[in-house]
């Protein structure tokens, strides 16, 4: 492989393209990784930032994050019976309860996923 160079002035400058790759949406808990790495592992941070890995790698872990989020809701909402029955006979408590689920799991997946 060879690089080629072009001269601006006294200066012979290297001639970079990065490739054209796919663009990533990074969501929520894309974005809390992204600063947990840049604040806590600079290493990997640099390094998946280097390999123009980064923005794939926080896509990856965002969309597996917001499945698992969306399953254990469900799973955990079965589990304390927590039905569409409550939800149209008293409104708040399902509410009251549904963010009670939603809260403890991502609390769980903050603490076992994202600050690791």
């Amino acid at each position: 492989m060879s690089i080629s160079y072009t001269k601006v002035g006294d200066y012979l400058l290297p001639d970079l393209r990065l490739e054209d790759k796919e663009r990533f949406n990074i969501g929520k808990y894309g974005l809390l990784k992204l600063e947990y790495l840049k604040k806590n592992k600079r290493g990997v941070y640099i390094e998946l930032l280097m390999k123009d890995k980064l923005s794939e790698y926080l896509h990856d872990i965002d969309i597996t994050l917001m499945e698992k989020e969306q399953s254990l809701i469900k799973e955990l909402a079965e589990k304390e019976n927590i039905t569409e029955e409550l939800k149209n006979n008293n409104q708040m408590l399902w509410i009251g309860k549904m963010n009670n689920i939603k809260n403890r799991i991502e609390e769980i997946i903050l603490k076992e996923y994202i600050y690791v």
